[in-house]
């Protein structure tokens, strides 16, 4: 299951990008019960029973499906930071939800699952990026969440700076207001949809389009360190956003023409970003143009 990075600035609660920064799952069922590993990031932290999130959103799929729930043993290698705004809960949702489709002897409906994941998490954006792929625009209709998936330039990449301390998603959603006023919620309404060319061709425009007025800064007084490198990357001339409810920041790149248009990219917003702050991790990642992929270890 990949990472994501969800709202990109002014896409709040609607856009996701899946990233090339895997948590990996390994689903053996047995005769009853369920045994859970965890090794890297959550090893030692995270429950290992019934409460674990993927053995959850297993049972939620098989359930979902009709199928029979076996005992089964779960083992994770985790590779995403939790609570860092990169989407290690609604991974550990999609991977335990397309795990119940292969136990149940289906192919996984991602756009149903794009339904189930919703259910379980409370909000679309990051679910659907990572059952998805690409880039995505998710939506509800009720309380039903839907999603589509477009291309992003062949160029696009982004760096994450990922910092020691957590943040909470219902803290972060704690500090926003009820009401915001009419103009910002205008000016986000124009720059989401710039935001939209600027991934799928003129990367030019990034930093314009990714300006946001509706979460960034009201976030502030629960990461105020990732607010200051926001200001200070976007004085740079990069695209800086939260990513997520944070408190990791994440630029985004791009790079158009060239005989490797996909590297080229990758590489200009490395050289361009300048080192991770002390106490931070810097990730130079590509977009993972598939979403969540199942494997059968008997069909090799």
């Amino acid at each position: 299951m990949p990472a994501t990075s969800a709202n990109l600035g002014p896409g709040f609660d609607a856009f996701g990008l899946a990233l090339t920064l895997y948590d990996d799952l390994v689903v053996t069922p047995c005769g009853s019960g369920v045994t859970v590993e965890v090794t890297g990031c959550g090893e030692g932290e995270v429950p290992l029973d019934d409460t674990h999130l993927v053995v959850r959103s297993i049972r939620a799929g098989l359930e979902a499906l009709g199928a029979p729930v076996p005992g089964f043993t779960l083992r994770c290698e985790n590779r995403i930071p939790h609570g860092r705004g990169l989407g290690s809960s609604s991974a550990a949702i999609v991977g335990g939800l397309a795990a119940a489709y292969a136990l149940a002897g289906e192919p996984v409906d991602r756009d149903r699952l794009v339904v189930l994941a919703n259910e379980i998490e409370g909000h679309p954006d990051n679910v659907a990026a990572a059952a998805l792929g690409g880039l995505t625009i998710a939506w509800t209709e009720g309380e039903t969440g839907r999603a589509v998936k477009l291309e992003p330039a062949a160029g696009t990449a982004v760096v994450a700076y990922v910092p020691d301390n957590r943040v909470l998603t219902k803290e972060a959603r704690g500090l926003l207001p009820g009401v915001v006023p009419h103009s910002d919620a205008a000016a986000n309404a124009g720059k989401a949809a710039l935001l939209v060319a600027a991934l799928t061709g003129r990367p030019e425009l990034l930093l314009t389009a990714t300006e946001d007025r509706l979460h960034q800064e009201y976030r502030e007084p629960a990461m105020p360190e990732s607010l200051a490198l926001v200001h200070k990357l976007r004085g740079s001339g990069l695209a800086a956003i939260v990513s997520g409810a944070g408190p990791t920041v994440a630029v985004l790149g791009g790079q158009l023409g060239g005989q490797d248009v996909k590297s080229a990219g990758q590489d200009l917003l490395s050289r361009s970003t300048p080192d991770a702050p002390d106490g931070w991790t810097k990730y130079e990642l590509e977009i993972d143009p598939v979403g969540v992929q199942v494997w059968s270890m008997e069909a090799g």
